[in-house]
């Protein structure tokens, strides 16, 4: 298994603060966040009779997309924590996507790996 892992969170751009918060206190050293456009299953409405009602053509909501790089022992408590503030029950409550990464380098000194980070 890998040592590194990236966590990618695409959620509602009102949940900004409350992440940057929670990674902050998580000691995470890194992150970026970007302002996307997205939909899900639920084709965009906010609804939750989306399920009943498909619209004939998807609505691009504003999201944010929050990504991370950390080791990969830390990614449960990370996303545990993460869901926990994500958590509303709602459709649009987001996604989180973990990958295996092979490396990591710091351009700065060369440093590889874990110490890149």
């Amino acid at each position: 298994m890998s040592e590194l892992s990236k966590i990618d969170v695409i959620c509602d751009m009102s949940k900004f603060t409350s992440i940057k918060k929670e990674l902050s206190e998580l000691n995470v050293g890194g992150m970026t966040f970007t302002q996307v456009l997205g939909c899900g299953v639920e084709g965009g409405t906010r609804s939750n009779d989306s399920q009943t009602e498909k619209n004939p053509e998807m609505a691009l909501l504003p999201k944010i997309q929050v990504s991370i790089v950390v080791e990969t022992k830390r990614v449960k408590k990370i996303t545990d924590e993460l869901l926990d503030k994500l958590y509303t029950g709602h459709i649009g409550d987001g996604k989180i996507f973990i990958y295996s990464l092979d490396n990591a380098i710091r351009v700065r000194t060369g440093e590889e790996g874990v110490e890149a980070l």
